[in-house]
């Protein structure tokens, strides 16, 4: 395994802009020969040697509080600074049964905190969660990371049934509540959450989706009389809720600006965000997943308003007119056309939705010839995230599934509650599962929630962290992802935010061939990714630049940058 180096820092020129290519519908063209085999790219389960030991807790009860099978949030983040990504789990709260509606919920007990898992260099984490102050309160569900204040350190919004919460990092290993200062007040049921700069003036600002109106009292029967055939509750059965976009005031407090950029007006019952620069404007739009109702996609106006398109952009419904179940999403540019994608996950008997990027501000429904819909019939799917598995450089897509409902195998039979994860790989013109050869982890079915993915041992592949229900989380290691060419980026910016979120990457290998990536650390399910860009060029040796264009409007390139190592780069303007 390949160790980590540290970093070089470069300071490039000003160039031109982003050079796009010519949409294509079919995931890419693959030049033959460009690749190394990725029959050695196996993922290793090192959760024993790990010590990490982590279950998140829903309290199940026999009410069926909706609430039980949704949470399960995780993100990856080097919340010390020391070059390793360390691992945050949400975790629920202690229901009673019946649990009184308005009644603090428990979280006192240790196995209900929330943990946070310090990386120690060698293949372990130590639990540091007392020492940092993130046991938490309420019912959790997910994590967003970002430096919010740009002082270098990355913060944690994790989101609850009820009041979310803001945690500053003090850069010291601790962290502090800051919620009410920061003037950060959200009620109702939160889900996934995305920090991203929407007015690009250096502060990242906050969205954060909700659920449904949904409280303990409320909560109907649902299914079957039976004993043990109660279900739990399909979402139409309460009110659609608009979610939140918080402006950063950039003096370590927020607005709520949901209202007057045009988010309010659209209540849905959000699960899942993403957010990239769908039309290719330079400003960051949101798409939001949407349980049973049709997807939305917010294209920002660059003028702090947002307009809603998803139905007229073709986003809003699968190509029979038919809403979905959306849970997990991710938007990157899987044909290396220059414009983002995005694919989200959906319920058993749905198939999970590709949406291909026209480049014209319309989608085209892909998932069926993309191979997707054959592959995800019969699955429901959570944390996922589109990147590339083994540096072959052509994007791959990992899905954690398990169905919403733990007793659907009463009613029907052909599915089940507990189910396999997904490896799927991108051979350039659709997607081939290749879960069987790739790691004794895709024999076992788990109820899978949240997943992030990062590179936890610094040595240029991206492993991954999968949080469960009625099952212990799962770490996989990557084992012969890098022996392709790779490159790592962590980016600083200076004008623009200091993490780099919203930042756009073009790499062009020595054959000339172009690859797209964005700086984020958002997708998946409720969950936080390393928003370090890792990037892979198969059996080619050399780059011939990475071009940077920032959200400050800056560009940099990087000219015959070396492989095989992670490259910090400040933003820098030419004098």
């Amino acid at each position: 395994m390949i160790r980590f180096r540290p970093p070089r820092v470069f300071y490039p020129s000003l160039l031109s802009s982003l050079l796009l290519i010519v949409p294509l519908i079919s995931i890419c063209s693959r030049p033959s020969g460009s690749e190394e085999s990725s029959e050695a790219v196996r993922y290793t389960d090192i959760t024993e040697p790990s010590k990490i030991r982590f279950q998140a807790l829903n309290s199940a009860t026999p009410n069926k509080y909706l609430i039980e099978t949704m949470i399960g949030g995780v993100g990856v983040l080097d919340y010390d600074g020391d070059g390793w990504l360390d691992i945050f789990f949400v975790n629920g709260a202690r229901l009673k049964d019946p649990q009184p509606d308005g009644e603090e919920l428990d979280k006192a007990s240790p196995e209900f905190w929330n943990r946070l898992y310090r990386n120690n260099h060698d293949g372990t984490f130590t639990d540091v969660t007392e020492k940092a102050g993130l046991k938490g309160k309420g019912y959790g569900n997910g994590v967003a990371v970002g430096d919010y204040n740009n002082d270098g350190y990355p913060d944690i919004l994790v989101t609850n049934y009820g009041p979310c919460i803001l945690y500053r990092n003090n850069g010291n290993g601790t962290f502090t509540d800051v919620t009410a200062e920061a003037g950060l007040k959200t009620d109702g049921w939160a889900t996934s959450a995305v920090f991203f700069d929407y007015n690009k003036d250096g502060f990242l600002d906050l969205f954060i989706c909700r659920y449904m109106e949904w409280n303990f009292a409320g909560n109907p029967y649902c299914g079957n009389r039976p004993p043990g055939a109660r279900a739990y509750c399909h979402p139409d059965n309460f009110k659609a809720v608009s979610n939140y976009l918080f402006k950063n005031n950039g003096n370590g407090t927020f607005t709520d600006v949901s209202e007057p950029c045009g988010i309010k007006s659209k209540p849905g019952y959000g699960l899942g965000v993403c957010v990239a620069d769908f039309n290719n404007d330079g400003w960051p739009d949101i798409y939001v997943a949407n349980d049973a109702f049709p997807q939305f996609l917010f294209i920002n106006n660059g003028n702090g308003t947002f307009t809603e398109t998803g139905t007229l952009a073709g986003v809003g419904y699968t190509d029979q007119g038919n809403t979905f179940s959306g849970m997990g999403t991710d938007a990157q540019d899987l044909d290396d056309d220059g414009s983002f994608d995005i694919i989200t996950t959906a319920l058993s008997n749905e198939t999970y939705a590709y949406f291909h990027n026209n480049g014209d501000g319309t989608f085209t429904f892909a998932t069926m010839m993309s191979n997707l819909g054959d592959l995800t019939r019969l699955l429901g799917g959570w944390g996922m995230h589109i990147y590339d598995y083994d540096n072959d450089g052509y994007k791959d897509l990992f899905l954690a599934n398990s169905h919403v409902m733990d007793n659907i195998e009463k009613t029907q039979p052909h599915l089940s509650y507990m189910q396999k994860p997904l490896l799927l790989k991108n051979d350039g013109k659709r997607f081939i599962n290749v879960s069987s050869t790739s790691g004794e982890i895709f024999t076992k079915s788990f109820a899978s929630r949240g997943a992030a993915f990062g590179d936890l041992d610094n040595d240029g592949d991206i492993d991954l962290v999968v949080s469960n229900l009625t099952s212990p989380a799962y770490i996989l290691r990557n084992d012969g992802g890098n022996k392709n060419t790779w490159i790592g980026l962590e980016l600083r910016g200076t004008k623009s935010n200091r993490d780099g979120i919203g930042a756009k990457v073009k790499l062009v290998s020595e054959s000339g061939r172009s690859q797209y990536y964005q700086v984020t650390t958002e997708s998946s399910y409720q969950s936080a990714n390393d928003r370090r860009v890792f990037m892979g060029i198969g059996r080619e040796k050399k780059i011939k630049e990475i071009r940077i264009n920032w959200p400050s409007g800056i560009e940099q390139v990087l000219t015959n940058p070396t492989p095989r190592q992670i490259l910090r780069v400040e933003e820098k303007a030419v004098p």
